[in-house]
């Protein structure tokens, strides 16, 4: 018999962040809470060097500009799809995996999401020191030290939850965007204007289909995972909106930043390229705010996934467990994965977003049922949608987040038909 008090359990629930339950109305944020927080998630460098890679294969207009904006927007529709769901549910990606996925299936989705967060912010562990060493000239031998300090350092906030990522996002956001600005209008008056840019002939070759995939394979999985903040948004339509200006706006923004840096001064970082602009001290301003903000969602993301996949409210617990591995992980190399981590994400993390969105709208006709409702341990419908989708979004041409989507949509749709969706006799949770 528990000990727990309901009371207890739902000040407890609270204190966490609700990890496993729906948030209550009475815990909802408005656009100008939630916007600025996701707007920092999405302001990270590795899209920076995303940008970096498909800005020189391209002629700047209307090429890279309209790559830019369609993978953007691919990215921004889909997170703002789920961020719609996340808020009228009040529920996380995670939470909603166990109607698509079953109560034991669902952990898969822990897994997958979560090891993809772990691998991001062990990246950008990495990533300072590599720029401590470039931009201050500090010996490599001190690396590991850099990596262990901004490892725990940057989850703090995550630590403490949902208010102290907001008040970051709210003082940091505004001061990124226009460090950023600043710098592209030094950049584009080095590159002689817009005549400039357009004699810039590209210097390698990268295919439509491969160049969105790495686009919109920068942050889907953080799209994946904006729920995790969208269902703190007072309604779906502030949560959709919020998630749009931040995944099509701000990722797009960085992207576009990475890639004008790389065809200008060849070089895609924009602290780098700010150094060369004689703007180090900022640039390394810009460099702080834009880590923090987005690693502290990270681990956060990585914390939720976990307290779902072990069915605790102990979220925290996760931010430092996540953050040890992820140390590990950034001493043992991971910064030199980057592009194949890219591509590996934008194929097999979009398939799950397919199959929940269609859970949602088609099977339960845009209402869940409660989680205390018992739900079978697996639902094979949504387990076999994702790995099909997975297989296909791999193997097929084309744009691989895309044809993910679009696949684990139609597959969820039909296999829910003929597979017969049973709850099992005692609830699994």
């Amino acid at each position: 018999m528990s000990t727990t008090s309901e009371p207890e359990l739902v000040q407890s629930q609270a204190n966490e962040d609700y990890p496993l339950s729906a948030v209550p109305l009475e815990a909802r944020k408005s656009f100008w809470s939630l916007a600025p927080l996701l707007m920092g998630f999405t302001l990270y460098s590795g899209t920076l060097f995303a940008g970096g890679l498909v800005g020189p294969a391209y002629r700047f207009f209307p090429d890279l500009v309209g790559l830019i904006i369609i993978g953007n927007l691919i990215l921004g529709v889909y997170a703002a799809a789920l961020s719609y769901i996340a808020a009228n549910t009040g529920l996380s990606t995670v939470l909603m995996a166990r109607f698509s996925f079953g109560s034991i299936g669902s952990r898969w989705v822990d897994f997958i999401l979560g090891f993809t967060q772990i691998g991001w912010y062990a990246w950008g562990s990495a990533l300072m020191a590599e720029l401590a060493n470039k931009l201050l000239g500090i010996p490599t031998g001190w690396n590991w030290l850099i990596i262990l300090f901004f490892t725990y350092f940057f989850c703090s906030t995550a630590y403490i939850g949902y208010r102290a990522m907001d008040w970051l996002s709210r003082i940091a956001v505004p001061a990124m965007l226009i460090l950023m600005f600043w710098s592209l209008v030094i950049a584009l008056g080095k590159a002689g204007g817009y005549d400039g840019l357009q004699a810039i002939v590209p210097s390698k070759q990268l295919g439509i289909g491969e160049a969105l995939t790495i686009i919109v394979g920068t942050f889907v999985s953080g799209g994946t995972q904006a729920t995790n903040w969208s269902r703190f948004a007072k309604n779906g339509k502030t949560a959709a909106i919020s998630t749009l200006a931040a995944f099509f706006f701000a990722n797009g923004f960085l992207i576009f930043c990475g890639a004008f840096g790389a065809l200008v001064y060849g070089n895609e970082d924009i602290v780098q390229v700010m150094a060369l602009q004689g703007l180090l001290f900022w640039g390394l301003v810009l460099l702080f705010l834009n880590m923090w903000t987005t690693q502290d969602n990270t681990i956060y993301a990585f914390s939720v996934a976990g307290a779902h996949m072990f069915r605790t409210n102990k979220r925290t617990a996760f931010v430092l467990g996540g953050a040890t591995v992820a140390l590990v992980l950034a001493w043992g190399g991971i910064y030199n994965m980057l592009i194949p981590y890219l591509i590996l994400l934008g194929t097999f993390i979009p398939p799950i977003g397919g199959v929940v969105m269609a859970d949602y709208w088609l099977r339960h006709q845009g209402e869940f049922p409660s989680l205390e409702e018992r739900q079978p341990a697996f639902n094979w419908a949504g387990i076999i949608a994702y790995v099909l989708a997975s297989a296909i979004a791999y193997i097929a041409p084309g744009v691989k987040p895309v044809n993910g989507i679009i696949t684990a949509v139609i597959l969820y749709f039909v296999l829910s038909k003929i597979i017969p969706q049973s709850s099992s006799k005692k609830a699994i949770y």
